[in-house]
């Protein structure tokens, strides 16, 4: 059976052999692996992958090249997953690239906070199959800050909203939160009313629920 082709672009050298050996220990065809973000773009041109793993900072300048790289990837193109590994917390990247596409097929993950390869790799699998993941330290963070449309969100909805951008389905999130699977629902409806989001399909309106907040929280 054929691994899930997937370009990999982080400019440490030691972090870049590591994370290739670990995905192709679970099955991943990594098909490129580079440093910095014009290799990146001409991987992915000349190989077309299922997934690319980016880090956000990269040569030359060390700013947000791997972000910029991988927006412009997805608009070119559309069914591509990217998961970008950052450091640090960055509101505005993370907006960015959830923004970037549909919203679905889209991870935004810190590299100290992967403790445990089996989660990471069901995670990538995750986003490839269309969710749109955020690690809970960069929802948390974000939920700190105060902005107009999450400000009418009363705290149980916040907790919930947060839950939905790491991923979670309702039934997952009626598990951790000790809910019924419909006491959930309820809330998650109330999310989408209070943003003022339009009619669409549920899977739809709870990724533009998490873009919301995240444009939000960015500004």
């Amino acid at each position: 059976m054929t691994g899930l082709r997937t370009v990999l672009a982080e400019d440490g050298v030691l972090l870049r052999e590591g994370l290739t050996s670990v995905l192709e220990r679970f099955g991943f065809d990594v098909v490129a692996a580079v440093g910095d973000a014009d290799a990146l773009a001409a991987a992915v041109a000349r190989l077309i992958p299922a997934l690319v793993i980016t880090d956000i900072r990269m040569p030359p300048g060390f700013g947000d090249e791997g972000l910029r790289a991988a927006i412009a990837l997805r608009r070119r193109h559309p069914g591509l997953a990217v998961v970008a590994l950052s450091q640090f917390v960055q509101h505005a990247y993370a907006a960015d690239l959830l923004e970037s596409g549909d919203g679905r097929g889209v991870g935004y993950l810190l590299k100290d906070r992967v403790v445990d390869v089996g989660d990471f790799v069901r995670t990538l699998h995750r986003i490839v199959d269309g969710g749109t993941v955020v690690d809970p330290e960069v929802v948390r963070r974000l939920l700190g800050r105060r902005s107009d449309p999450v400000a009418r969100l009363s705290p149980r909805e916040r907790e919930v909203l947060a839950l939905v951008a790491e991923g979670h389905s309702n039934a997952a999130i009626a598990r951790r939160l000790f809910l019924s699977e419909a006491a959930v629902g309820k809330h998650v409806g109330n999310v989408l009313v209070k943003l003022d989001l339009p009619p669409a399909t549920d899977g739809n309106r709870r990724v533009l629920a998490v873009l919301t907040w995240l444009r939000s929280a960015a500004t």
